[in-house]
């Protein structure tokens, strides 16, 4: 098993969120290890990208996504979900890629069809803002050696987004069950 490194995390957003298709996503937390297979993912381009939340300026909110990459950046929203992103590109760059759908692994029924699903059933929490994904605790790996056959949709929810809201940001597993709705 082998731990993605942080030279994979600075590649731009819109290579990171495809490239992130089929890896496995790592949590171990109460004595347990969690892993699932990412299927879904969205990119925010930076401070221009309207749909991302650096849009709006460096803030404590969004500090995290103008640091280096490979840090998560867990944000709250709708007043009941933790969502996990990982902070992509350059250093100053703000951008970010979600975590949108995963299959679980290993036996671990879990549903995973969606960022607040995902993010509850691995206990991300917003304690994890900031938290390097080359640590221990949460991490992403390699997956199998087939290529997944990725599509490439809009984002979802991001009608407030102007002209990117039709942006084909959205990448995901075309053959996968676990993909979140609205499905292609």
């Amino acid at each position: 098993m082998r731990k993605l490194g942080h030279t994979f995390f600075t590649q731009p957003a819109i290579e990171l969120a495809p490239a992130l298709i089929g890896t496995i996503l790592v949590r171990r937390t109460d004595g347990r290890e969690y892993r699932a297979r990412i299927v879904e993912t969205e990119a925010y381009l930076g401070p221009h990208d309207l749909a991302a939340h650096s849009s709006k300026g460096r803030t404590k909110r969004t500090e995290v996504m103008f640091g280096p990459a490979g840090h998560a950046y867990v944000y709250f929203i709708y007043g009941m979900h933790e969502m996990l992103n990982i902070v992509a590109g350059k250093t100053g760059e703000a951008s970010a890629v979600l975590l949108r759908a995963a299959e679980p692994l290993d036996g671990w029924e879990a549903n995973l069809t969606g960022p607040g699903r995902l993010a509850r059933a691995m206990q991300v929490k917003r304690a994890e803002n900031g938290l390097d994904l080359t640590g221990d605790t949460l991490f992403l790996t390699k997956g199998k050696a087939e290529p997944a056959r990725i599509l490439q949709t809009k984002r979802v929810g991001v009608e407030y987004a102007k002209e990117w809201k039709d942006a084909l940001l959205r990448f995901l597993d075309a053959d996968s069950p676990a993909v979140s709705k609205p499905r292609p």
